[in-house]
């Protein structure tokens, strides 16, 4: 049985403080429907733990669909998650650009909670599943959720329903993967003083399509700028009607209703 992981874009991203090195943020998280990983469980080839096929751009342990595995062996699930694991090898087609700011690794990591909650009759709730989501990842509870739209805070472990049905969405990526930890430092060092809290609570009651006919990618995004900084040669991508996703690479904006 194959699973989909789907992309997520931010129609808006507000820094509204810090915690420890962490910021927190007000930002409204929309499933892309039409832009997702396949995840599926394969016959294993070797006598590893846990046997990953995928192409990715890290090692294994710093991967974050086998810190689900690690966080559901921590919590009680050991010997069943171990027994499935034992069996079976995750195979995990990747489409979904990293680096983006689409949310791919944690999209793949809720998909693979699910699928061991499954397989493995874990008996887990939604709820449970999106805390244990944010133990592995900021954006994991997101994507474990379901929701098609979400007001998403703190760190990402709020995560609210939004009343309203995805948009239909064109995403592009340029050739750029950006790297979250150094857009954040950007922004910390040369635009933490230009925190505006109160549009943050403005832009959270509204409705996304009202958000994108409002504002523009500068004011929706608080992290562009700082992705420019870090980035420089993203300013040649970026085009007018355009917005900015995340911490960046990929640009969206709504499709045009023939």
């Amino acid at each position: 049985m194959q699973y989909h992981a789907h992309a997520k874009i931010n129609i808006f991203l507000k820094i509204v403080g810090t915690r420890g090195n962490y910021h927190t943020l007000i930002s409204r998280f929309m499933r892309v429907s039409h832009l997702f990983d396949t995840l599926s469980f394969v016959p294993k080839t070797s006598s590893a733990p846990f046997e990953l096929v995928g192409d990715f751009n890290c090692s294994l342990e710093h991967n974050t669909v086998y810190k689900i595995f690690q966080t559901l062996q921590r919590h009680g699930f050991a010997k069943d998650v171990e027994a499935i694991m034992k069996e079976y090898a995750l195979h995990v087609k990747k489409v979904i650009p990293q680096g983006a700011g689409l949310g791919g690794g944690s999209s793949d990591a809720a998909t693979f909670l699910h699928m061991l909650n499954d397989v493995g009759n874990l008996n887990l709730s939604l709820q449970e599943q999106m805390e244990l989501g944010s133990r592995v990842g900021a954006d994991v509870a997101f994507f474990a959720s379901g929701y098609e739209s979400a007001n998403v805070s703190g760190i990402g472990e709020v995560v609210e329903k939004c009343d309203e049905v995805a948009l239909d969405l064109e995403v592009f990526t340029p050739p750029l993967a950006c790297e979250t930890a150094r857009v954040y430092k950007m922004y910390r060092e040369y635009f933490l003083q230009s925190m505006n809290i109160p549009l943050a609570h403005v832009m959270v009651d509204m409705k996304s399509e009202a958000l994108l006919k409002a504002y523009g990618r500068e004011a929706l995004n608080d992290l562009y700028l700082a992705c420019l900084k870090a980035y420089p040669v993203l300013a040649s991508y970026a085009k007018e009607g355009w917005f900015f996703s995340g911490s960046g690479s990929s640009f969206f904006r709504m499709k045009e209703k023939v």
